[in-house]
């Protein structure tokens, strides 16, 4: 398995000084959230994509690929119950995977939880539906361009929509493609009746993705989740993935959340 961590902690760090940092630190990947860089990927130019492949490779560092895909340009829905939103969301979820491709990256967390709520108008079934419909409609381009789409299963605190791994597998395996596949996040696991581990080994065959964090909102290590058994049910399906580091409390600092989640990492 390798380390990996997101960018957003950093924030008011230009890419360079990002790269180089978590580079030194031991990290293998870094993750992007494209509304870190602009509002819109489309407004990023060639020379910039470049740039940033560049920086990354002067430090032995992988562009992993995207996440919080659908935070901007405002007003976009997978599940929206009008079409030219969803046909807009569709569109711009194939600039993000143009892209994803242009960098270097492989994947793309589709978590966006605000972005894929089932509306008050619609049923469970109509959401499955939209959502299914526009994974169908963006997979030749990630086919083409070598990008998976990983599915993310999210905390009920967080969306009404697909909030177990078993959901998300239902649909992984009815959309039946081999860039359509799962992701997992400690944090977001936390949040179902069934123990992480054996989470973890009913997603053998289908998890792509993993990212590191606590119920706490901060890094691995920083919470009372023991990674050890997480480990060891990773190990047991043979996940060789990333281990990818994710907080959404930036309070400690990105210098302490960094060295601490990877000294941790390490140390398991």
């Amino acid at each position: 398995m390798k380390f990996g961590i997101c960018n957003e902690m950093f924030k008011g760090w230009d890419f360079e000084k990002i790269a180089n940092y978590v580079a030194k630190l031991g990290y293998q990947g870094i993750e992007i959230a494209p509304f870190t860089l602009a509002e819109d990927v489309k407004d990023i130019s060639a020379a910039k994509r470049i740039e940033i492949l560049s920086l990354a490779e002067q430090n032995n560092l992988e562009i992993i690929g995207l996440h919080w895909l659908l935070a901007s340009p405002k007003g976009l829905s997978l599940s929206s119950p009008e079409k030219k939103i969803r046909e807009k969301t569709t569109d711009y979820l194939k600039d993000l995977i143009n892209f994803c491709a242009d960098l270097g990256g492989k994947l793309m967390v589709f978590g966006s939880p605000k972005q894929r709520n089932i509306f008050p108008s619609s049923t469970y079934e109509d959401t499955y539906n939209y959502l299914k419909e526009g994974f169908l409609k963006i997979l030749p381009l990630a086919a083409e361009r070598e990008v998976t789409i990983a599915l993310e299963p999210l905390a009920k605190t967080e969306t009404n929509f697909i909030n177990t791994a078993a959901e998300a597998i239902k649909m992984i395996k009815e959309i039946n493609h081999p860039n359509f596949r799962l992701h997992l996040d400690v944090k977001a696991m936390s949040g179902e009746e069934k123990p992480i581990p054996e989470i973890i080994e009913s997603s053998k065959g289908y998890l792509t993705h993993f990212h590191a964090n606590d119920p706490n909102l901060l890094g691995p290590g920083f919470g009372k989740v023991d990674y050890q058994p997480i480990k060891k049910a990773l190990k047991k399906i043979g996940y060789n993935g990333y281990l990818s580091v994710e907080v959404f409390d930036f309070s400690p600092g990105p210098e302490v959340i960094a060295e601490k989640s990877i000294e941790y990492l390490k140390k398991i």
